[in-house]
């Protein structure tokens, strides 16, 4: 009896110790859950997004407290002046080729409005992505060659009575007034490929130039597309005469030397824009880097000139610096840069590095009012596009299989675009030890620095800002942008 009274005990006790770990660990349970974690938030005066070249961080908000203070250290310092101010920034975007549209276009309905709004909505849903390039007719990431008024062999129409944008209602206008109804404000820019193949001297989509006989025709062309546009309520904001003017070899495309695009516009599309009462702006060139002669050329014309906004570029060839030399040789004009495809299969961490030190900052360091990457859509195999002349390895921005894969031109432009509304101001700021930077003011008056650490190893930096530091590292060939 005596036994099994002090088993009875013994048993009691320890029955009661696991009771007091359990409370204890019940305890310990709840006071942890009401204290701050790694995972809450911290107090910041700079929120700061990062894109890792290995793809680790993608356009990730990281979760740090960086915040001003009087400080001094070895480190490079970035000093950003928003008292020394630049051009007014149009917006960051890529080009909807008619491809993309028809790729988009083919999801289901909710992934479609789901993609959209990610594209195009607000920096808080999306990536707020502000200005567009489409083409007028085909280009070649188009399915097939087409414009708005092809006929048969040997006939012409020079009242455009036959003229149609009947191809674009299947996917492009619809994708358009999505986009459009998502952000009314979005600036879209127009390319023409080619002319209808009636008007050229090689009745052919490659290659060829637009006859003078047809130059008051084509203008009218023109204003008819951004007719047939508009009352599909989408406002076409600026055109160019011709996508690369200076390479025939594209399906399609159109030849056509400075001299006589400057001809164009101030004996056909400049006169007809004002007497038609079209406000869409006329931006010349279009093209590579290496001939800033064409763009000055143009615009040392002063009958040209009167009729010109400003002038694009791409760069497949030539420096970015190039868009500055034009800019100081005409500083009235405004500057624009609307192409740069990246080439699959791609090369991530390289591409990012590239793509973001030499066009988001670059091309705005050199006085550009937007920066577009290529096309916005491919799919798996980068198809559509056209046979003979059309890009075979163009990667867009998403992959649609159709399941939808963001690329690095995704990140490139959404570094900006998520960040920099239409209307931001470029400031001035250093660069320092390979840091490629650049800085905004936004109308907000919210100041942002993109940053790209082109080192060979993690640099730590700091940002001075009103006499006051705060301190960053960013990984070998990291993006970054800095928002306060």
């Amino acid at each position: 009896m005596k036994l099994t009274f002090n088993i009875c005990i013994v048993f009691s006790i320890l029955l009661s110790a696991c009771a007091c770990r359990k409370t204890t660990s019940s305890s310990t349970e709840t006071n942890n859950s009401s204290n701050p974690t790694a995972n809450e938030p911290v107090k910041t005066e700079v929120a700061f997004w990062l894109t890792k070249g290995d793809q680790s961080e993608l356009l990730k908000k990281q979760n740090v407290a960086l915040n001003f203070a009087e400080a001094t250290n070895a480190n490079p310092t970035i000093e950003v002046d928003p008292g020394t101010t630049f051009q007014t920034i149009d917006g960051f975007g890529y080009t909807l080729t008619g491809g993309s549209a028809t790729l988009i276009n083919t999801l289901p309905a909710t992934d479609k409005d789901k993609l959209l709004n990610e594209l195009f909505g607000s920096e808080e849903t999306g990536i707020r992505v502000n200005y567009i390039r489409v083409s007028i007719g085909a280009s070649d990431l188009s399915a097939n060659p087409f414009t708005y008024n092809e006929l048969q062999n040997g006939e012409t129409d020079e009242s455009l009575s036959k003229f149609s944008i009947e191809k674009e209602q299947a996917d492009l206008i619809p994708v358009l007034q999505k986009i459009v109804a998502i952000n009314p404000a979005i600036k879209i820019l127009g390319s023409p490929w080619t002319a209808p193949t009636w008007m050229k001297t090689n009745k052919s989509f490659i290659g060829g130039s637009l006859k003078p006989e047809y130059y008051q025709t084509y203008a009218k062309y023109l204003v008819k597309y951004i007719q047939a546009m508009k009352a599909e309520g989408i406002t076409i904001d600026a055109i160019t005469p011709q996508n690369e003017p200076l390479h025939p070899g594209n399906n399609p495309s159109m030849y056509m030397e400075a001299i006589d695009q400057a001809n164009f516009i101030k004996t056909a599309l400049g006169p007809i824009f004002k007497s038609s009462g079209i406000t869409t702006k006329i931006i010349v060139y279009d093209h590579n880097a290496d001939k800033p002669e064409y763009p000055i050329t143009i615009l040392n014309d002063a009958e040209a000139k009167k009729y010109v906004d400003g002038s694009a570029f791409h760069l497949y060839a030539g420096p970015i610096s190039a868009l500055t030399q034009v800019h100081n040789a005409h500083p009235d004009k405004n500057v624009y840069f609307t192409e740069q495809w990246v080439g699959g299969p791609s090369n991530f961490g390289e591409d990012l590095k590239w793509h973001v030190s030499t066009l988001i900052v670059g091309a705005t360091r050199n006085w550009s009012k937007n920066v577009l990457e290529w096309n916005l859509a491919a799919d798996q195999n980068y198809n559509p596009h056209t046979d003979k002349g059309g890009c075979t390895s163009c990667l867009g921005a998403l992959t649609i299989t159709p399941g939808i894969s963001r690329n690095v031109a995704y990140y490139v432009i959404a570094h900006a675009s998520k960040f920099v509304p239409t209307g931001s101001v470029r400031i001035a700021s250093n660069i320092t030890s390979n840091l490629q930077n650049v800085a905004f003011k936004t109308p907000e008056g919210k100041i942002v620095l993109v940053v790209c650490n082109n080192n060979n190893s993690e640099t730590a930096f700091n940002i001075k800002y009103n006499g006051k530091i705060v301190s960053s590292n960013l990984a070998q060939g990291a993006v970054a942008t800095y928002v306060w």
